[in-house]
């Protein structure tokens, strides 16, 4: 498994971490702390906006798991995957990919993320 797979499942198993303290932690070690995020639903900055950034996704889907998708590609500090999110033994209704950068420290210091397949709204 490249560096740039193992950093991606990294990013996955943050969004599924349930455990608020356990989360927090991974994310601090994740991302930098002045990490922005982007997407088309939120634009936040820092890891306490991505910890609550995170927790409301989980509020708003409970069950709903996250998994890569695809191959990971990575090259000069960045790295791009896909992923999507549904219920376990379920089609997943919400697929994308991210772009994420990273600082010299090897932590993520952006994501810029698009959303490929999103349920209708009624």
């Amino acid at each position: 498994m490249s560096e740039y797979e193992k950093l991606a499942q990294r990013y996955i198993d943050v969004w599924n971490e349930t455990d608020p303290t356990a989360r927090r932690a991974a994310i601090d070690a994740l991302f930098t702390e002045d990490v922005t995020f982007v997407d088309p639903m939120a634009a936040v900055r820092g890891q306490d906006e991505v910890d609550w950034m995170i927790g409301g996704v989980q509020s708003q889907f409970p069950g709903f798991v996250i998994t890569l998708l695809g191959t990971v590609d990575g090259h000069h500090a960045q790295a791009r995957f896909g992923w999507e999110m549904g219920l376990p033994g379920q089609e997943a209704p919400v697929a994308g990919f991210d772009v994420v950068t990273l600082a010299e420290d090897g932590r993520i210091d952006r994501v810029l993320g698009f959303l490929d397949r999103v349920p209708a709204q009624p």
